[in-house]
């Protein structure tokens, strides 16, 4: 397993980080390609010199790509983007770009093939994002057939932009905004756990070629996971429902921001649980047991409670 090498596209984001710790502990080389690999040059106290290996190259560039993968085992990518901005699109980053990567790992003659990809994308009508996600998937297997799929659903840990924006939210607003009444069902998956399914992913070649739906042990509709916030944070912050219409016209304000907060493709995410379905291949078949947001949640979550003590 030491000679192996396993590229991550992608390897600096919120799971990449995970990722790139899992695969160096269990002793494989691990290039990380990265558009910047200067700031992402934390990640080689993962592992031991010279194990952690950071490459310059961007996947919406993919020239900038040749000629870095004919010594990989495997590649894995993790590139994605939650909303668009300048030369960012859906369409480039999600399919088109996904698709090169698939097709210049099949030319370097790269054994496996490991893609993430989104919960419900094949379920989510109207939402741009679900459709490049879709369509980067069928692509991807279309060049590359042996490919392996996953899609969890939103991930939480320490630095996750679910729990800790509406708690920050929570920390200083009054109200909190249940968007389409809070009715949508999500299963939230620990990010640690989505690693651990890339790591059994590329030990067991069965799992070539299959779509993986990952999900935690629990269930929670929005409202609930607004309510288990409050808890946490030991608030009572009133819970607005707001209809998706009302939604969609905050989600075209927050565009014109460089980071929004909320924007109308979202909204129609938002529109369709984001579950495990029940016959999908999940992480029972992978060997493990994913664990609960009672586990990770409430040990991020404190900083937001932290009341400086008054002097007497």
């Amino acid at each position: 397993m030491e000679q192996q090498i396993i590229t991550i596209v992608g390897g600096s984001g919120f799971l990449g980080r995970y990722v790139v710790r899992l695969l160096a502990r269990a002793g494989y080389t691990v290039r990380v390609i990265a558009r910047n690999p200067n700031a992402a040059s934390a990640l080689k106290t993962a592992g031991d010199v010279g194990q952690i290996v950071l490459v310059s190259g961007n996947l919406a560039k993919p020239e900038s790509l040749k000629g870095k993968f004919e010594d990989s085992y495997a590649i894995i990518n993790l590139v994605g983007i939650l909303y668009e901005g300048g030369s960012q699109r859906f369409s480039k980053i999600h399919a088109q770009s996904a698709e090169k990567l698939a097709q210049m790992a099949k030319e370097a003659g790269v054994k496996r093939f490991i893609h993430v990809s989104a919960l419900g994308v094949d379920k989510a009508a109207g939402s741009q994002y679900a459709r490049t996600k879709m369509l980067g998937e069928t692509a991807i297997l279309a060049a590359f057939p042996a490919a392996t799929i996953l899609r969890p659903s939103v991930m939480f840990g320490p630095e996750d932009n679910f729990f800790n924006q509406f708690a920050a939210m929570a920390s200083i607003s009054p109200v909190l905004p249940l968007i389409g009444g809070g009715h949508t069902r999500f299963q939230p998956v620990y990010v640690g756990d989505v690693a651990q399914a890339i790591e059994a992913c590329l030990a067991h070649e069965a799992t070539q070629g299959k779509t993986f739906e990952l999900g935690g042990p629990q269930t929670y509709s929005f409202r609930e996971i607004l309510q288990y916030i409050n808890k946490q944070l030991r608030v009572d912050r009133c819970l607005l429902s707001l209809p998706f219409a009302a939604a969609s016209l905050m989600g075209t304000l927050g565009e014109l921001l460089p980071r929004p907060p909320l924007t109308r493709d979202q909204v129609k995410l938002l529109k369709t649980d984001n579950v495990v379905s029940v016959d999908s291949l999940g992480f029972a078949q992978l060997g493990i047991e994913p664990q609960n947001i009672d586990a990770i949640v409430p040990t991020y979550l404190a900083r937001y409670n932290y009341k400086p003590e008054v002097a007497a």
